[in-house]
């Protein structure tokens, strides 16, 4: 499967939506009926394109959100700013289609055979990927164990939190909440800094292998904070957004 994932050799074709999940007020997940689809691994992404009636075309990555195995689906928020992202998640209908390559990217993926207690850092919309990571270890019946730090506006704005509160077996979701707090919560409050990470992360003496995924800022200082608490650089793989 190696060779789908060099972007050089993929192909455009139709994929029809099979569902619109809504998972917060500006996010979406949508699954796709893809025809011919060869498998993908934990953490790869597809490409999408649209076509407008007079020709005009808007191409746009976006992470897997499934383990391989499950259909696929991608997992796409509302940015009011945004040329892509407005029609998938207010707009988008089950029976509509898309034209969507992949699987795509090499690097930031997760295999079970990768030894080492796994570290997912997710901010906002960066949960995608590494949600395909727990549900892939949960499928595969992986004993590795795992924690998500997860770091979100607000409560509402959790993706997938039913899901992420449920996993067991040595994975584990933890939140830190950036701009508001309800009555009573017990995680961590603002951003996501070394004496958090200090706390959350797996010691660097037990070899573990970390993924972060989300907003420029938020990754660069995630996998700083990790490289100075002594994680190998290459054992911390990033993967970073910005506006679609």
């Amino acid at each position: 499967m190696a060779g789908t994932a060099v972007r050089g050799r993929l192909t455009w074709q139709v994929a029809t939506v099979a569902s619109v999940i809504r998972e917060t007020d500006s996010v979406v997940t949508i699954g796709l009926e893809v025809p011919g689809w060869p498998g993908h691994r934990a953490g790869q992404h597809l490409d999408v394109r649209l076509t407008a009636e007079d020709g005009y075309r808007a191409e746009r990555s976006y992470s897997i959100a499934t383990s391989d195995g499950e259909p696929v689906a991608i997992t796409v928020e509302r940015l009011d700013d945004g040329e892509v992202s407005p029609y998938l998640t207010d707009e988008l209908r089950p029976g509509d289609q898309l034209e969507v390559r992949g699987p795509i990217g090499r690097w930031f993926v997760w295999d079970a055979s990768d030894a080492g207690p796994l570290l997912l850092a997710a901010g906002g919309s960066g949960v995608v990927p590494l949600r395909s990571i727990l549900r892939h270890r949960q499928r595969i019946g992986s004993t590795v164990p795992a924690r998500l730090l997860y770091s979100s506006r607000t409560l509402a704005d959790v993706i997938y939190h039913g899901e992420l509160d449920q996993y067991g077996d040595g994975a584990q979701a933890i939140y830190t909440l950036t701009r508001r707090q309800p009555p009573g919560w017990t995680g961590y409050s603002g951003r996501v800094d070394a004496a958090m990470l200090a706390e959350v992360a797996w010691p660097a003496g037990q070899h573990p292998l970390a993924f972060v995924c989300g907003p420029n800022s938020f990754v660069e200082t995630v996998a700083g904070q990790l490289v100075t608490l002594g994680y190998p650089a290459g054992r911390v793989k990033t993967e970073r957004f910005g506006g679609t």
